[in-house]
């Protein structure tokens, strides 16, 4: 199992060496001076020229290029000229606040949608599986900005239920001992209900809109495997042994179902960690896709490197993960396959 762990991580490292590439190409390929935004407004031609060689933009790119790889090799994603800290330290502190949101919505969108696509699956054309193709299509057709405007409007500014869509934490609270960089995990090791109670609040908004969205694939996948699996001779051959309904559906049918549903769950997850960046900045979240939204618009390179490449890494840690989830849930499933 270790080799095999050992081999898909080195096989992934050309995938990972093409983004870096592409990104570093994209990045110079945008419109934009970084120079020029850091010299300020009223500089003169002069100054953006010295701020241009003292960051190093009036080297040939191949030698950017280079210089760049041989910070990576030593652990050194860049500094960020917008805030002058080093982009990794700011990934690292960022990076907690973005996996908490994804992890509580995709938590939520599976509670809702896997149930609900069985439930659809056992009842064609029932009133269920009616509700399960509104909510699927309201969440592929609904834009994330949109829906979470809407919510923040009706849930904060017209009944009041939910706290001011201003970041992780409301201002009177302050943040919990970090262990986990995870808010509620963090304030539930420090024995603070209070503080967790809080933390959940500010994250139910940007957690529902985000779950909205992925919650279509989800519940979608698992009704077309669902009924592909319970018109299965194995399914009718438990119906047939006299074993209840909930037996052959959550036992033997859902199981079966299950692999592609993994799948899409990971397809899904790395998908969330990337377009998180709407979510963050309709609500004020301070995680790394607000960090890399902001950097973009400011041509300040090293952020928006450094955010792509930690995406990269993660996309080949997930897929690691669904191929040890595979073996757990069906054990016929190879991992050499």
């Amino acid at each position: 199992m270790g080799r095999l762990i050992l081999r898909r991580l080195l096989a992934a490292l050309p995938n990972l060496l093409g983004v870096v590439v592409i990104t570093f190409v994209l990045t110079r390929a945008l419109p934009g001076d970084p120079a020029a935004y850091f010299a300020g407004g009223a500089a003169t031609q002069e100054a953006v020229d010295q701020v241009r060689r003292q960051l190093g933009l009036d080297r040939p790119l191949p030698e950017q290029f280079l210089h760049y790889v041989a910070g990576l090799a030593r652990g050194d994603f860049g500094l960020s000229i917008t805030t002058g800290q080093p982009v990794l330290q700011e990934l690292l502190t960022r990076l907690p606040a973005s996996i908490e949101l994804v992890l509580i919505a995709l938590v939520l969108a599976c509670a809702v949608a896997i149930p609900l696509g069985v439930a659809a699956a056992s009842r064609p054309g029932s009133w269920i599986d009616q509700l399960c193709r509104i909510l699927t299509t309201a969440g592929v057709s609904l834009p994330t900005f949109f829906t979470g405007l809407l919510l923040a409007y009706v849930f904060y500014f017209l009944l009041g239920w939910a706290p001011a869509p201003l970041g992780r934490l409301d201002p009177m609270f302050s943040p919990p001992p970090a262990v986990t960089g995870l808010y509620v995990a963090d304030a539930l090791i420090a024995g603070d209900p209070a503080l967790a109670w809080a933390c959940l609040r500010q994250l139910m908004l940007p957690v529902i809109t985000m779950a909205l969205f992925v919650l279509a694939p989800i519940a979608r996948m698992t009704r077309a495997s669902m009924l592909q699996v319970l018109s299965s001779d194995f399914v009718r051959t438990a119906r047939a042994s006299g074993l209840s309904t909930t037996t052959v559906r959550i036992r033997y049918a859902l199981r079966n179902a299950l692999l592609p549903v993994v799948t899409t769950l990971g397809m899904v997850f790395g998908f969330m960690l990337g377009s998180s960046v709407i979510i963050e900045k309709v609500f004020a979240w301070p995680g790394v896709g607000s960090y890399a939204i902001d950097a973009l618009t400011a041509s300040d390179y090293a952020p928006v490197q450094g955010f792509v490449l930690a995406m990269g890494v993660l996309f080949v840690l997930l897929n690691l993960v669904v191929d040890l989830l595979y073996v757990l849930i069906d054990p016929r499933v190879g991992l050499e396959g």
